[in-house]
């Protein structure tokens, strides 16, 4: 049985492939090596060069599908900064889901969530500005982190959000699990990849 899903087959490729790309650069920076003083990098380290294009690619691919796509959140429910009517949608959505934590109680899953598109939007614009900055690292990087320009500030940009992509690898997992647990929201809406039902 094909489960009802409101993300068109692409979005799911997509993500699923940007997902497993980001796990394998986080977890491989975790042990890597890096090229210096004349060694060449261990294995991690190779895994995590070519893991950072492969989420380049990835990265690239995503925003094509959501600028194409016909079905999924909304472009400008994903980034509502620039709108008075999405910020007050997002401020109201914000309250609701601190009104339902203050009970102890998890909000109910809504796929529209103003709030939780905006925390979806977040999430691209983090991953996008790590890849890019790990891809301008590998082209004009030559194997020196340490280096000023514009490969001082790739690599700056790189390291200072490293955390923040931990942060938020961690906090989506782990609230799609409790929200897959605790509420009508389904994970095999975005894992199946089977078509969507009507």
């Amino acid at each position: 049985m094909a489960i009802a899903t409101r993300h068109t087959i692409a979005t799911r490729l997509v993500h699923a492939g940007l997902a497993l790309a980001v796990v394998t650069q986080l977890f491989s920076s975790l042990v890597m090596q890096p090229e210096e003083d004349g060694h060449a990098g261990n294995l991690a380290f190779e895994i995590h060069e070519y893991g950072g294009l492969a989420a380049f690619a990835f990265i690239v691919i995503f925003w094509f599908v959501l600028t194409a796509r016909r079905r999924g959140t909304p472009v400008g429910m994903l980034f509502p900064w620039f709108s008075g009517t999405r910020l007050l949608a997002l401020r109201d959505d914000t309250k609701r889901h601190l009104a339902a934590l203050r009970r102890f109680r998890l909000p109910s899953h809504d796929g529209a969530s103003p709030f939780a598109s905006a925390v979806h939007g977040l999430g691209i614009l983090l991953i996008t500005a790590m890849a890019a900055s790990g891809a301008l690292y590998y082209v004009i990087g030559e194997g020196n982190p340490d280096a000023g320009g514009l490969v001082g500030v790739a690599m700056s940009i790189h390291k200072t959000l490293a955390n923040l992509a931990w942060a938020y690898l961690i906090g989506h997992a782990s609230l799609a699990l409790i929200q897959h647990h605790f509420t009508e929201f389904n994970l095999r809406e975005m894992w199946s990849f089977r078509s969507a039902s009507k």
